[in-house]
């Protein structure tokens, strides 16, 4: 791929039908990926917009949208140009995002905003500002969180009578459409009728996405930079999956085409990623630092952290159905885990680490706990991420702690016991 041509496009840039929040290196990889992928890519463009700020923004607009996409397996680098994001804008730019929403054009409304974002204290003084602005003109309102200007979005498409949308949570959440569509409801509350006509016009699709996608240090950012004529590079591994249940109402790209999958059923899928995938980033992230390694490559080849990853499975994999080839997923995710080349870094990882323990490590301790079994485990990761964390060392704290995490757990003294143990075991090591 020639450098001096990153800025100029092969094709007339396709129209834009899809509007995402959370402009990053993940949705890069991802969806964008797909649509770019997709046999009708020309029929489907991306304006994106990032959390806040403005640099991402401003550098992929200086490239009229395109980056690279650098592919990286043990054996090389394989890098392509991604065309399907066709304007980029800072997440502060509401005024934009509201008339992409709103335009009779837009199909979808896709998210990557993290697992934090859907409980985000801000969201109650968001539902509050758009009970003031009821009935009067939306310019000049400015939600402070997502799903405030989201819902601020969707009013401005219902006064315009645009039609109908679909919402595509691609955050690491168990029904993260479900948990996006009681959000909105509960900003979208404060507007008269705004709820009503979301559950006429808006669907909510749940998805479970799949790509290791390692933010790059200041030095790798440079020299990518500097190979492919790049202010905005994106690093992924080779490994990409992608499983979509829902209704698209104004249409979808044709994402099965790139290599995405559709089902009527996504609970058993979402929670094997979530589960062993997240799950086991979520344990490294803690064990892997408390023995002094800093990427989950580094953290795989130390026998105690993969002794860790291998009875955390084993209790996770006893939830979920054996039709899912939960050997072959573990052995795959070894394989990925050990990639060199993947500079995925643990305390990236460990960023918002109560609000994924919630989600991630929490179910499989419950289900264990319920079927009778320790759950010892799942014990040992909360222990580890207390000590990392610097959490409760005293039984009282660790069993609030673990209350945090989940009631059920923090109401089971077995399990208490057994992750006090755990942080006490964990005390004498520090962080790197």
């Amino acid at each position: 791929m020639s450098a001096t041509t990153l800025g100029v496009r092969e094709s007339p840039a396709p129209p834009v039908r899809i509007v995402h929040m959370g402009l990053g290196a993940f949705h890069r990889s991802h969806l964008a990926w797909y649509t770019a992928h997709a046999a009708d890519a020309a029929e489907w463009g991306i304006a994106a917009y990032t959390g806040r700020s403005a640099g991402l923004a401003d550098d992929l607009t200086a490239q009229d949208g395109l980056y690279t996409l650098v592919v990286r397996s043990p054996e090389g680098d394989e890098a392509e140009r991604i065309g399907s994001i066709v304007r980029a804008h800072p997440g502060t730019d509401i005024p934009s995002f509201v008339n992409d929403v709103a335009a009779p054009t837009t199909g979808i409304v896709s998210l990557t905003i993290t697992e934090a974002a859907y409980a985000d204290p801000a969201l109650s003084r968001d539902r509050a500002l758009l009970a003031d602005a009821a009935g009067d003109d939306l310019d000049g309102i400015r939600p402070l969180t997502a799903i405030g200007r989201l819902a601020l979005g969707l009013e401005a498409r219902r006064r315009a009578a645009s039609g109908p949308l679909a919402l595509v949570s691609c955050d690491n959440l168990p029904d993260n459409g479900g948990v996006l569509r009681d959000t909105v409801h509960a900003v979208a509350g404060g507007l008269p009728g705004l709820a009503d006509w979301i559950d006429l016009q808006v669907s909510f699709v749940s998805s479970s996405v799949d790509r290791i996608t390692p933010r790059l240090s200041d030095e790798e950012a440079a020299e990518l930079a500097e190979r492919y004529g790049d202010r905005a590079p994106v690093v992924a591994e080779p490994f990409s999956d992608w499983v979509i249940a829902g209704e698209f109402p104004a249409g979808r790209p044709e994402w099965e085409t790139a290599g995405a999958r559709f089902t009527d059923d996504l609970e058993p899928w979402e929670a094997r990623k979530l589960w062993l995938l997240n799950g086991a980033h979520t344990l490294l992230a803690s064990v892997g630092r408390l023995r002094g390694h800093l990427t989950v490559s580094e953290a795989i080849a130390d026998a105690e952290c993969l002794r860790a990853v291998d009875a955390y499975w084993d209790e996770a994999c006893r939830h979920l159905p054996a039709e899912l080839e939960l050997l072959e997923y573990r052995a795959a995710l070894l394989e990925r885990f050990r990639n060199p080349r993947i500079r995925h870094l643990l305390a990236q990882i460990a960023l918002d680490a109560d609000t994924k323990m919630r989600v991630r490590i929490a179910p499989v301790a419950e289900r264990e706990r319920a079927a009778g079994r320790t759950g010892a485990a799942c014990a040992a990761v909360v222990a580890a991420w207390l000590a990392i964390d610097g959490g409760a060392s005293d039984r009282a704290g660790v069993e609030r702690a673990v209350a945090d995490l989940s009631p059920v757990l923090g109401a089971d003294e077995v399990f208490v016991d057994a992750v006090f143990a755990g942080r006490r075991s964990f005390a004498d090591l520090t962080l790197r």
